[in-house]
């Protein structure tokens, strides 16, 4: 087995998990540049998006609440002054609602209310979120920044109309978003959209991301023990899939499925980039889960790519599913990463469609023949 350096292509600097392992036995303490590294970038990357999503939300409330005024308004008030006191209110109920959502509820603190169950969460958001419309709207907040404040229009038929007006659509958004977190925000829009109505054939890349040791970590936590331990994994490992524009396929026990297009996941090598974000990030966390389970999480995994059919099946409940050999080769592979323990293994399909993979150390194991297949796939070794 040799090293290779890599001839797929440079790396461009945008993602770029390094570091070292320093609790889950993947390396030394000496390594570097260091585990901070890799939470600096990873929590920069979040950051990122985040903020794109707060900034559009901001901009659509904005765009919502000038448009508003200047319906209600017309004949009563002049255009440019409802489209200034709209803009500002919209801007402020937009800024706080959404950050309140985007990284209140997204933070440690704030994730009990977003996990909470269904209609719990929609309820305490939708309370929430209304008692700041009510503020911002009866209040007068804009009328009062801009300079006509009426003190005789207080509690007017305005006032109830915007808020309902604001609730409504405020309670629609949180009801659209929390079916997005049970879904996933991406197959939600390919649904709504009806992309995957009429099957079509797609190239894409799927990692298995399965739990090392699993079998004796539910042996030791029991049946309710490991579901909330596995359920910690899963939502750690979430950020690093959505920071390399991954999409979670589906859990199966212990077991998660990404996937990407190839077009998407192609750049920066990014089904490796989002397998070594998860580690990393299950190592900062090391502790924690020792803490509260006795156990630190360890993972392996396999990439492959190839074609696959996509299309909606189901009657009382639609889903969108991937059929094709990729997808039972991928799995298959994991049970070699398995037997030869290696942290990840990622066939000659899945490389040569990536580009940035010279940063990477790609070992080659030779060709391995699967349960399912009659020819021998050339398989690599992958590590950091």
């Amino acid at each position: 087995m040799i090293t290779s350096s890599n001839p797929f292509g440079p790396t461009p600097r945008s993602l770029r998990w390094r570091g070292r392992r320093t609790r889950s036995g993947h390396g030394r303490d000496d390594d570097v540049p260091g585990i901070r590294l890799i939470e600096w970038e990873n929590v920069r990357a979040r950051t990122r998006a985040r903020v794109r999503t707060y900034v559009t939300i901001v901009a659509v409330s904005v765009i919502v609440g000038v448009a508003y005024a200047i319906f209600v308004s017309y004949g009563f008030q002049p255009l440019p002054t409802a489209a200034i006191v709209g803009g500002i209110s919209g801007g402020l109920i937009g800024s706080t609602v959404g950050g309140l959502d985007i990284f209140y509820f997204r933070s440690r603190r704030g994730r009990r209310i977003a996990q909470a169950p269904f209609l719990v969460s929609v309820l305490v958001k939708g309370l929430l979120y209304g008692l700041v419309i009510a503020i911002v709207i009866v209040g007068q907040v804009s009328s009062r920044l801009v300079g006509v404040y009426d003190p005789a229009s207080f509690l007017g038929a305005n006032d109830v109309r915007a808020v309902a007006f604001s609730v409504v659509i405020t309670v629609a958004v949180i009801f659209m978003l929390e079916i997005s977190q049970l879904v996933g925000g991406r197959t939600l829009r390919n649904l709504v959209m009806g992309r995957y109505h009429t099957p079509r054939v797609e190239d894409r890349f799927f990692l298995f991301v399965d739990m090392r040791g699993s079998t004796g970590i539910a042996e030791r936590l029991g049946a309710p023990g490991v579901h909330a331990f596995l359920d910690r994994v899963f939502t750690l490992a979430a950020d690093p899939v959505e920071e390399t524009r991954g999409e979670i396929h589906q859990y199966v026990g212990d077991e998660m499925v990404v996937t990407w297009p190839v077009s998407v996941g192609r750049v920066d090598a990014r089904p490796l980039a989002c397998f070594f974000g998860i580690e990393a990030t299950l190592d900062a966390a090391a502790a924690e889960f020792c803490r509260d389970f006795g156990v630190a999480p360890r993972v392996r995994a396999s990439l492959h790519a190839g074609e696959v059919v996509a299309g909606e099946v189901g009657a009382t409940k639609r889903e969108i599913v991937f059929h094709g050999d990729v997808m039972n080769t991928a799995s298959r592979l994991e049970q070699v990463a398995g037997e030869l323990d290696h942290r990840l293994v990622a066939s000659a399909d899945a490389v040569k469609r990536l580009v940035g993979t010279d940063r990477y150390s790609l070992k080659e194991i030779g060709r391995c023949r699967v349960r399912g297949r009659e020819q021998a796939i050339e398989v690599y070794s992958v590590s950091p």
